[in-house]
């Protein structure tokens, strides 16, 4: 179902949306401090043909402890600085999540909290995500899909408008390129909705990402 969305919106009519063609990258490092303890090291960039280059970089760590096999409790911060076009003042945000895999199965529901300089509000955001993992052939590729969600709960003065803000749908391979790397190389399409008098938008992205896991707890490949 994952991966109709994107064909879905792509026959969207072009004048309700804008489009933009990106480039999302991203690097993890996931340390184990205790048998079922990890610190995960993060780094994204973006680039956007509409804001003229990089447009948003993003620095932060995750600390994350499996309660059980399959379900994975986490908490962590992130730096998101904005550069180029996009004008918007950078940000602090926290996060909270919970993470359950059964064989070809993965979700997340996570829980962001964004702290910005031009107001003393924080700006909740809501985000279900599920993804299938499927081998092609041997065990070593795998085709997957995963739809998130993006829901906001309040809106506050500095900019956030409560409400179904946005989609985004991933297609792509994983693959191992050595005994502790792993990369997730795909289509990614992100759908904003059109509200509060902006047209809806859709991106349009090559997603890269590269996880170097130097522990033996399974990394679930739920990043971002």
């Amino acid at each position: 179902m994952v991966i109709v969305f994107p064909l879905v919106l792509a026959a969207t009519p072009a004048w309700a949306q804008q489009q933009d063609a990106q480039a999302w990258e991203q690097l993890n490092v996931v340390v184990p401090v205790a048998p079922r303890l990890r610190v995960t090291l993060e780094e994204i960039a973006r680039i956007s043909d509409r804001q003229d280059g990089v447009y948003t970089k993003e620095f932060g760590a995750l600390v994350g402890w499996q309660l059980v096999k399959g379900v994975e409790f986490g908490i962590g911060y992130r730096h998101v600085g904005f550069h180029s076009r996009n004008l918007a003042p950078d940000e602090e945000r926290l996060r909270q999540q919970m993470v359950v895999s059964h064989g070809r199965f993965a979700g997340r529901l996570r829980l962001d909290e964004r702290f910005n300089p031009d107001g003393s509000e924080i700006g909740f955001r809501v985000r279900p995500l599920l993804r299938y993992n499927l081998p092609v052939g041997s065990r070593r590729l795998t085709l997957f899909g995963s739809h998130e969600s993006f829901f906001l709960p309040n809106t506050t003065a500095w900019g956030q408008r409560a409400g179904y803000e946005r989609m985004r749908n991933i297609v792509g391979l994983a693959f191992p390129l050595g005994k502790a790397v792993t990369a997730d190389i795909g289509y990614l399409n992100q759908y904003r909705f059109a509200r509060g008098g902006a047209r809806a938008q859709m991106d349009n992205a090559l997603n890269v990402q590269m996880t170097l896991n130097l522990g033996t707890l399974g990394v679930a490949g739920l990043h971002d």
